[in-house]
């Protein structure tokens, strides 16, 4: 798991939430869409819902039945996360779950869980989280609904933990979000205050277009909540995508990532364009044997094959040894003195 945690390549994380209904055959489903759709991970959630809720929290959606009650009916049992984590191994996909209270996160640990994610309502519970980083386990922390005071905060508590695997995500907990508040240009800000951690973004639009915009902003990590074509109706339905268009993000941040590179260097393909399509000095009017040469006898012209055209200076005021015919490129043996 650190191996993937160190990679140089965008982490890309298919969060399947509880999309499954509480079915594994739905969540086995999923692990093999998220890996053909290339998914470097999957990621559950446990739910102990009676450790993370009162009965009455306030709804802040549409979806009729209370969170509550949805949870007891459709969270996926410990037994479940251990089979689909042994699944994912078994497939060649990394298993990651988000654990909603401690004794959630002590129930994964148990069956071998080997790094954790925490949403973003848990990022300001600071106890919860001094205790699970106490695991020593690579930790992913969602950024939502928070301030960077918040954010510095957590920061601080994490420096004084042995735990050195830590990434925090850029996120913006609305459900789907409205585009002006998602701000994905803090991406870089967290990256230069918080260099020691690894940046990324946990995306709950229901588009790809703005986890594409994250990586050019430097996320090294992205989330995308995904769903199963059927079964589209549960809490997150707003914000998750088909394994579709999962895909077709995956290959568009794949083909980016290639293309963010820092160096500057003349590439081969680009000598070749090099030799026609930059400037070289040209007679632009028949120049006599012994006459100096003026700037209205030369200007710039393609191919780039010849004296390159920012020796213009130089080559104005001298003599021409021989008659150099209009529209010609200036050679250096044409030349009494040296450039």
């Amino acid at each position: 798991m650190s191996k993937i945690f160190n990679n140089k390549k965008v982490i890309i994380i298919a969060e399947a939430c509880d999309n499954h209904f509480g079915d594994v055959k739905n969540a086995k489903k999923m692990v093999l869409l998220a890996k053909k759709a290339g998914a470097d991970v999957i990621k559950f959630q446990h739910h102990l819902a009676d450790e993370e809720m009162l009965k009455n929290v306030p709804k802040s959606s549409n979806f009729k039945m209370s969170l509550y009650n949805f949870l007891k009916k459709y969270s996926l049992k410990l037994s479940d996360h251990l089979l689909l984590k042994n699944f994912c191994k078994k497939i060649g996909i990394e298993y990651l779950c988000t654990p909603f209270s401690y004794k959630a996160a002590e129930e994964l640990n148990k069956i071998g869980v080997k790094w954790f994610k925490v949403g973003s309502g848990e990022f300001t519970d600071t106890p919860f989280i001094k205790k699970l980083l106490k695991f020593n386990k690579p930790t992913i922390l969602s950024t939502g609904m928070s301030t960077i005071k918040e954010i510095e905060m957590v920061s601080n508590i994490i420096k004084k933990q042995k735990n050195k695997k830590i990434a925090f995500m850029n996120c913006t907990s609305e459900y789907p979000p409205v585009l002006e508040d998602l701000n994905l240009g803090f991406i870089p800000i967290l990256k230069k205050k918080y260099p020691q951690i690894k940046i990324g973004h946990s995306d709950h639009t229901n588009d790809i277009l703005s986890s594409i915009a994250a990586v050019a902003l430097g996320a090294r990590i992205i989330e995308k909540h995904v769903n199963l074509d059927n079964k589209n109706y549960g809490p997150d339905r707003d914000v998750s995508i088909s394994f579709k268009k999962f895909s077709q993000m995956v290959n568009s941040i794949r083909k980016l990532e290639k293309s963010l590179g820092t160096e500057k260097k003349i590439y081969k393909k680009e000598k070749q364009i090099r030799r026609w399509a930059t400037r070289s000095i040209v007679s632009i009017r028949d120049i006599q044997k012994n006459q100096r040469i003026s700037s209205k006898d030369v200007w710039s012209k393609r191919p780039g094959t010849g004296i390159p055209s920012r020796y213009m200076s130089k080559i104005i005021g001298k003599k021409a040894k021989k008659f150099i015919k209009k529209n010609t490129l200036i050679k250096k043996s044409q030349l009494n003195n040296k450039i």
